[in-house]
């Protein structure tokens, strides 16, 4: 239980110094950041429901002012801006980057985290994204979906890394991915 809380805690401050990484803002106001990277390895790494949690802490603390987010932005106004959309979207962006993680059985695991990272912190992010510019913005859904196709390439790269370090963590700390022990049939991390 302590070790949980303890990743949980870990993550949510891994999201939070990525925010500090330099950021280009659209036109359109949303930031491409690395926090992005953070939520995909939240799900990742520590599977659906810690993943979530530890984004949840991180929007917890934003939502109480703290300026977590990329650009030193933080407080409820983050919640009605063009980023909204995003930022609701992220515990469950992570969420489902675990589930996908948690069932799919293929090897190597870089590539289950990889394709996890597409899943949740790409198709699912964007779904919450493009619906909050359209909100926000008073976009139609296909001109939502237009803008937040900017995001594609480096996101992208981001699923990438996330595989990537996924499987270096298999290969050294194997013990990290609870999610792997504790699937039926996970008796190894073949690589």
């Amino acid at each position: 239980m302590e070790r949980s809380i303890a990743h949980i805690a870990l993550f949510a401050a891994m999201i939070a110094a990525l925010g500090l990484v330099p950021q280009i803002t659209l036109g359109f106001g949303v930031p491409i950041t690395a926090q992005t990277l953070g939520v995909m390895l939240a799900g990742a790494v520590l599977g659906a429901r810690r993943g979530a949690a530890a984004v949840g802490l991180f929007l917890l603390l934003v939502a109480l002012g703290l300026p977590l987010l990329a650009g030193g932005r933080g407080g409820l106004g983050v919640f009605v801006s063009p980023t909204a959309g995003f930022a609701l979207g992220f515990p469950v962006a992570a969420y489902a980057t675990g589930l996908f993680v948690e069932h799919v059985r293929l090897r190597p695991v870089g590539l289950v985290a990889g394709l996890g990272a597409v899943f949740g912190g790409i198709v699912v992010l964007y779904v919450f994204g493009a619906a909050g510019l359209a909100i926000v913005l008073d976009k139609s859904p296909v001109e939502a979906v237009t803008l937040v196709a900017a995001f594609i390439p480096g996101d992208l790269l981001k699923a990438a890394i996330t595989g990537m370090l996924v499987q270096a963590l298999a290969k050294v700390r194997p013990q990290t991915l609870a999610w792997h022990r504790a699937a039926p049939g996970a008796g190894d991390l073949r690589l």
